[in-house]
């Protein structure tokens, strides 16, 4: 049988339909296409480059610094897919800029919340590695989005995330005519104790793919849902946006910084003030 049967490596990619000449080397990755206007919005300038299926792609710059953006639809399977077309054409940084639902008491609407690392209960990842692999984000891109949310002024929290694959009964949501799925009952007050910082869907397959690869991966979601109070609103949608594309130029001026002092990790004893 021909594994090959698609062309995934041709050289413009099958589903979302780009090329290495379309985008920069950091990507974000917002799940709903809608999203990616909100996001453009914050560059200096961009370009459309493709637009197929659940997958919009555009690039531009952010202070002189090439950044592009490609929506991967909901769910880690979408997600996983950018990734790897992404990383085929020569991507090497992807930051989820997203929403969540918050587990800990001290979250609120509209808060940012920051993965360090995910607890894997999509099933995607599975098809990569083993069940006991790491989810983790890279600490590069974890330290230029504390520094983004620190510079902007917004509220934000940093900790462990768990994507599901399911909206609603993966989430501890009852689904059509109040059904509840096994265990869903209890799931949010686990999560809670065992200090996971907030629920979404696609983190955990972008962090493994991007590490598995040899890549750098985080994300930043902004809180609509307050899991622990009951509440649900959309606010400050764009703070995310706004913070992960500051954050690309701030790794932009971090990879810099390595290449004149010799190192290949960012750490503690450098700075980007001069």
């Amino acid at each position: 049988m021909n594994a090959d049967s698609e062309d995934p490596n041709a050289d413009e990619q099958y589903h979302l339909e780009v090329s290495a000449d379309d985008v920069a080397e950091t990507v974000l990755l917002p799940g709903n296409p809608e999203r990616l206007e909100k996001i453009v919005a914050h560059w200096d300038d961009h370009e459309s480059r493709a637009h197929h299926r659940e997958y919009r792609t555009a690039t531009g710059t952010v202070e002189g610094t090439p950044i592009s953006v490609t929506s991967t639809g909901i769910g880690s399977p979408s997600a996983a897919i950018a990734v790897e077309e992404l990383a085929r054409v020569g991507c090497k940084t992807f930051i989820r800029v997203g929403s969540c639902g918050a587990l800990q008491p001290e979250m609120n609407v509209g808060d940012l919340v920051i993965t360090t690392g995910a607890v894997r209960q999509e099933g995607t990842t599975a098809e990569y590695v083993r069940e006991d692999y790491p989810a983790v984000a890279d600490h590069e891109v974890v330290s230029a989005l504390i520094a983004a949310a620190e510079r902007l002024g917004y509220d934000y929290h940093t900790g462990l995330t768990m994507s599901a694959d399911s909206f609603y009964a993966g989430q501890g949501r009852p689904g059509f005519d109040g059904f509840e799925a096994a265990g869903s009952s209890d799931l949010v007050d686990q999560l809670t104790e065992a200090n996971v910082a907030n629920i979404e869907m696609e983190a955990s397959a972008i962090c493994t793919l991007a590490t598995l690869y040899g890549l750098r991966a985080g994300a930043v979601c902004t809180v609509y849902a307050d899991r622990d109070g009951g509440e649900f609103r959309v606010e400050g949608e764009s703070r995310a946006a706004e913070t992960a594309t500051l954050a690309v130029h701030l790794l932009a001026k971090m990879d810099e910084r390595k290449r004149e002092e010799g190192v290949d990790s960012w750490h503690a004893g450098l700075s980007l003030e001069d």
